[in-house]
C-alpha cells in the first residue's frame, strides 16, 4: 500500500500580513474595552522601579495577550506588566506589548498615550502597530503605509532647524542631564509628548523632524522603530549604529547622527 504523503507544513511564523492582521484584532480588543473602561481603571500605583501603573495597563496586557496566545501560540508574548525580568534576553521572535504607553498622560486625562504592539525576530522589530484611543488614530506597517523617505542621516546643521520630541527624561544621571541640555541648545524646539511610541509616529508621520528616547524598553519602542525604518527614517543607538534594544539611548530622525553625535560628547 502507498503512503500517501502529509501535506508540507511551514516552518516558522506565519507570514507578516498574517501577524499584522493578528495584531489588528489584538489592538480592536484593548481599545474597545479602553473606551468603556470606568474612572476606577485609571488609579495610580507605582512599581518597584518607581514608575506608575494602573489596573488598565494590566488589564489591557492580559486582553492583547489571550488574543495573541490563541492565534500565534508558537510566538511568546513579552509585555511590559508581565516581564518579570525587565532586561532579559528576548527569545528569537516574539511579540513586544507597551498596553499603555504614557500611563502618566493616560492617569490625567491627557490625550497622548498608545497601545503599542510589535513583532521582533532577532531583536530586530518587523512589524509594528500603534493606537492612541483618545486621538483615534492608529497607525502601522504594511503595504497600505506611508512610502515616504528621507536621507538617513542629515548634515549636523539640520539639528538647528528640527523639532525635537524628548522622551524618558526621568534618569538623573549627570550624563543625561548634560545630554539634553546640549539638544536643548542645539535644536530648534523640543518637545515633550510623554510617550516615547508616539514621538517615534510623530518621526514616522512628519509632525517632528526627530526625537530622542532615553533608556528605551523593547516595548516601549519596537512598534515605533519599524514604522519610522519603514518610511526610511535613521534609527539609531547610542554609537551612531543602527539601533539595538540595548542602547541607552535612541534617537530617530532626520538629524539622527548629530544627536547620536551628541550623546556620545560625554
Amino acid at each position: 500500500m502507498t503512503k500517501v504523503p502529509e501535506p508540507h507544513r511551514r516552518q516558522g511564523p506565519p507570514a507578516l500580513h498574517e501577524l499584522l492582521a493578528v495584531a489588528d484584532e489584538a489592538v480592536d480588543e484593548a481599545v474597545r474595552w479602553l473606551s468603556s473602561a470606568g474612572e476606577e481603571w485609571s488609579a495610580t500605583r507605582f512599581k518597584a522601579s518607581g514608575e506608575e501603573v494602573t489596573d488598565a495597563d494590566v488589564e489591557v496586557e492580559a486582553r492583547v495577550t489571550r488574543i495573541l496566545q490563541a492565534r500565534t501560540p508558537e510566538i511568546p508574548v513579552v509585555g511590559e506588566e508581565s516581564a518579570t525580568v525587565p532586561d532579559a534576553p528576548l527569545p528569537p521572535c516574539c511579540w513586544l506589548l507597551d498596553p499603555i504607553d504614557g500611563t502618566m498622560n493616560y492617569t490625567r486625562g491627557a490625550p497622548m498615550y498608545a497601545v503599542s504592539l510589535a513583532y521582533a525576530e532577532e531583536g530586530i522589530p518587523l512589524l509594528g502597530l500603534v493606537h492612541a484611543p483618545t486621538l483615534g488614530r492608529r497607525w502601522s506597517t504594511g503595504p497600505a503605509a506611508s512610502s515616504s523617505v528621507t536621507e538617513a542621516a542629515g548634515p549636523v546643521d539640520q539639528l538647528r532647524r528640527a523639532v525635537v520630541g524628548v522622551s524618558g527624561t526621568g534618569s538623573g544621571s549627570a550624563h543625561t542631564r548634560r545630554f539634553l541640555s546640549r539638544v536643548q541648545d542645539e535644536a530648534y524646539r523640543l518637545r515633550m509628548q510623554g510617550s516615547m511610541a508616539l514621538d517615534l509616529v510623530g518621526v514616522a508621520e512628519g509632525w517632528l523632524d526627530a526625537c530622542v528616547c532615553i533608556e528605551p524598553k523593547p516595548w516601549d519602542v519596537a512598534a515605533g522603530v519599524a514604522l519610522c525604518r519603514e518610511r526610511g527614517y535613521a534609527v539609531l543607538g547610542a554609537e551612531g549604529r543602527a539601533f539595538s534594544f540595548d542602547s541607552p539611548v535612541l534617537v530617530a530622525g532626520d538629524p539622527a547622527l548629530a544627536l547620536a553625535d551628541l550623546w556620545g560628547g560625554g
